[in-house]
């Protein structure tokens, strides 16, 4: 959690933005972070890939947006779902929230099939208007650190607050309905509703940091996949779209065949005695 609090903070290193209720117009506005921090919050001293990415539907004339995209896939290719795991604030702040001591409902029916919904979300409101309302969809109605940002500008400038209509208040109903969903399910926003995740999932096979299960030192416990709270069988696919990267797995490892790094899977393969397996157990 420390790393995802850094993160966030560099992030957001204009902190008196967050007095002032002004937006910082520096020139480092107009390179992307790799997570999900909205352009508008008076703190943040970068661009959001999906407000950037969306930015560019208004355009006239259109133009292809391949500085985004580029860094887009530079973010997946080099990292996968780490960047959620590590560098997003809203994922920092549903963590935070899954501290709050309530009953925990991780692995439920519909699970499954909801996890599915961000896909359509990628598409529905990132992809396609596109090529048909060129509306910031996803920006416009379902963000919730764009909501966030709002909240921070609205109590710094009484003028922001004026201007909240029924629009804010769809949106901070997203947010309340997200929090709620956050002390009961872990990361719900990234399991079920985030297409920047989505995305960074598609690229989790072949990032270059990704994990690895040494299958000649598993004991095939299933320590790993009880504790994984994104619902991943590490040692049947440790790099599936879900993956975030957080290493829970890694440490509830007792034989020390998991891990993660920019050169995981290129270790010798280990055999190791029967008598060792049990020893380890």
């Amino acid at each position: 959690m420390g790393i995802q609090a850094a993160a966030a903070l560099l992030q957001n290193a204009n902190i008196k933005g967050f007095f002032t209720g002004r937006i910082s117009e520096n020139a480092a506005k107009g390179v992307c972070v790799p997570g999900l921090n909205c352009y508008s919050c008076p703190g943040a001293v970068g661009a959001c890939p999906m407000g950037a990415l969306q930015s560019f539907l208004g355009a006239r004339p259109f133009r292809i947006p391949y500085y985004v995209v580029g860094l887009l896939v530079f973010f997946g290719a080099l990292l996968g779902r780490a960047v959620c795991g590590f560098l997003c604030p809203i994922g920092w702040l549903q963590e935070l929230l899954d501290l709050v001591p309530t009953r925990k409902r991780n692995r439920f029916r519909l699970d499954r099939p909801l996890r599915k919904l961000k896909y359509l979300v990628l598409a529905a409101s990132v992809i396609l208007p596109f090529f048909v309302a060129r509306t910031p969809f996803f920006c416009k109605y379902v963000c919730p650190s764009g909501t966030a940002a709002a909240l921070f500008l609205a109590a710094a400038d009484k003028t922001v607050r004026s201007m909240l209509g029924s629009l804010f208040s769809w949106k901070l109903a997203v947010l309340i309905a997200l929090i709620l969903l956050s002390l009961f399910i872990f990361r719900p926003f990234c399991k079920y509703l985030c297409p920047l995740g989505a995305l960074y999932g598609c690229f989790n096979r072949v990032a270059l940091y990704r994990g690895s299960v040494n299958e000649s030192t598993c004991i095939g416990c299933g320590k790993c996949t009880a504790v994984c709270r994104m619902g991943v069988d590490p040692v049947k696919n440790i790099n599936s779209a879900e993956c975030i990267r957080c290493g829970d797995c890694v440490g509830s490892c007792p034989a020390k065949a998991i891990r993660f790094g920019f050169t995981a899977g290129k270790e010798p393969r280990i055999i190791v005695k029967e008598a060792d397996m049990k020893n380890v157990q």
